[in-house]
């Protein structure tokens, strides 16, 4: 397996549309303001945030739990910011819209700007042939509100191409996530 550059992430994207919208170059300003960044680095894709949350809450008490998950445990927040509380998190999405390669397995780390202020930025890998949005989770591991920024970077892909295509991909055994659009809660 080897790592992509940013030539590869580049024909990847204008010639496949594997992530879509695209940009070839890392923004560091929009519209004379300065942003946490997003685009093609040197060997990944920084994603951004966009601007639909979904902010948990325990106003009902109930017990968290992957296997019936209860929607009543979060808020929606629409906006160009996202307060989590203390020892929270949030779900959002990816603003790009991903199709995976069958011999690409994509992992996602957060970026350092949000790292170093104690918000940790977790997605677990994208599969060979997954496409979608990508859930975002934001925890606040801190004892302060946290504000995470729609539309700005929130998170570094990087591309893992196998010498050997796999057997199974993810859409070849029917995902669960596959094609998903917005911010998507846990499903069994």
């Amino acid at each position: 397996m080897t790592i992509k550059s940013d030539r590869w992430i580049c024909e990847m994207a204008e010639k496949h549309g594997m992530i879509q919208p695209f940009s070839p170059r890392q923004v560091r300003e929009t519209q004379g303001r300065r942003i946490i960044s997003y685009g093609t680095s040197s060997y990944g894709y920084d994603v951004r945030c966009a601007g639909e949350f979904k902010l948990f809450t325990n106003i009902n008490a109930v017990i968290v739990d992957p296997k019936a998950f209860d929607p009543n445990s979060f808020v929606d927040v629409v906006g160009d910011v996202c307060i989590i509380p203390p020892n929270s998190f949030a779900l959002a999405r990816t603003v790009e819209y991903f199709k995976i390669p069958r011999d690409v397995l994509t992992i996602c780390l957060g970026k350092s700007t949000y790292a170093r202020c104690g918000i940790i930025v977790n997605v677990t890998p994208l599969e060979p042939e997954w496409e979608g949005h990508v859930t975002l989770e934001f925890s606040n591991t801190t004892p302060l509100p946290a504000k995470i920024y729609a539309h700005e970077g929130v998170a570094q892909m990087l591309f893992f191409q196998s010498d050997e295509t796999c057997l199974t991909s993810y859409k070849d055994r029917g995902g669960k996530y596959q094609g998903q659009k917005g911010v998507t809660l846990p499903r069994t």
